[in-house]
């Protein structure tokens, strides 16, 4: 199926730009077609033994999600509740889910909550449906992508005996330096820079350790690519990600106040963060910059508190239930 079919099929816009979630940072990437890595990508899929009705269900669900993104909500006046301000993108993801709109849309605004033995449902305003939504499109993806990966693994077992004899080869996504980096890219460079320093470790460390116990003549040598300090400065207690938490759980929290701690904890203290420098040509705001062992990477913290919290309440979980037993 052409991506002209697949996007007519699933309701979508040729604007990526439409789609929130898949619009937050860099949407082009330069030397890289997004037309020809979608038939790659559907090749691969034929290659691992796919079938057409699983393929157009993982894109279907990927469609779905984008229009949650576009899901609208407004208070409702003079009440704590939230209600829906426009329906379309509302009921093309439910469409798309194949659930009933109403009940999607019911699980989001007032999710049931329990009370001594009795479900109650609880009123939500804007922000909290909000959050929602975001939980339960993050929830959706990650189930997703666990069906794919065991799907591919079940194509690739010739019979159940090779599952306890295999050698894994990981294809990691690369550092991430971009115009406008954000949560998503913060992540992705802490994964890099723990396997950088494991690899460092294992190779220039523990090696020359077993050089020495196994007495060959052999001067150690030090390489300089400890990379601990910048780890630390994001994991550890007081660190961005430990911060991030407990402004997360502060009443009235907001970005700015987070950015204010994160300064005020780590600003002239730790060598790896610093103040960013002023963006130049497409560079966008940042707030904070982090020495990374791949280079300095200038972070905007817009929306971080958001996206860190992750809501995905009873009726979530039985919107997710009612939508597998379909």
């Amino acid at each position: 199926m052409t991506n002209k079919k697949l996007k007519k099929e699933f309701l979508l816009d040729d604007d990526i730009r439409k789609y929130h979630f898949v619009s937050q940072a860099e949407i082009t990437v330069p030397g890289m077609d997004d037309v020809e890595e979608q038939k790659v990508t559907d090749n691969a899929f034929d290659i691992m033994g796919f079938e057409p009705n699983e393929k157009n269900d993982l894109y279907k669900i990927c469609a779905a999600i984008m229009h949650m993104g576009e899901m609208k909500f407004k208070q409702k006046p003079r009440e704590e509740q939230a209600e829906v301000d426009d329906m379309i993108a509302a009921t093309n993801a439910a469409k798309l889910f194949e659930v009933d709109v109403e009940q999607f849309v019911a699980a989001l605004l007032k999710p049931r909550i329990k009370v001594g033995t009795e479900w109650v449902s609880r009123g939500q305003n804007v922000q909290q449906v909000d959050w929602a939504v975001g939980a339960l499109a993050k929830a959706i993806y990650a189930r997703m992508f666990a069906w794919l990966i065991s799907r591919c693994n079940k194509t690739l077992a010739s019979n159940p005996e090779d599952s306890a004899h295999w050698i894994g080869v990981l294809d990691i996504a690369g550092f991430e330096i971009f115009d406008s980096n954000s949560f998503e890219q913060l992540w992705i460079n802490f994964v890099n820079e723990k396997l950088q320093q494991f690899f460092n470790h294992h190779m220039f460390i523990l090696e020359q350790e077993e050089y020495q116990r196994e007495g060959i003549q052999w001067d150690f040598i030090d390489f300089g690519l400890d990379l601990q300090a910048c780890i630390d400065l994001i994991e550890k207690p007081l660190g961005i990600v430990s911060m991030l938490d407990e402004e997360c759980i502060v009443p009235k929290a907001t970005d700015s106040t987070y950015v204010d701690k994160l300064n005020n904890q780590h600003l002239g203290k730790h060598t790896n963060f610093q103040k960013p420098k002023p963006p130049k040509g497409k560079q966008g705001q940042a707030h904070f910059a982090i020495v990374h062992y791949a280079g300095t990477v200038r972070y905007n913290a817009d929306s971080w508190l958001d996206k860190n919290k992750d809501p995905l309440n009873d009726s979530g979980n039985y919107f997710l239930l009612l939508n597998q037993q379909k």
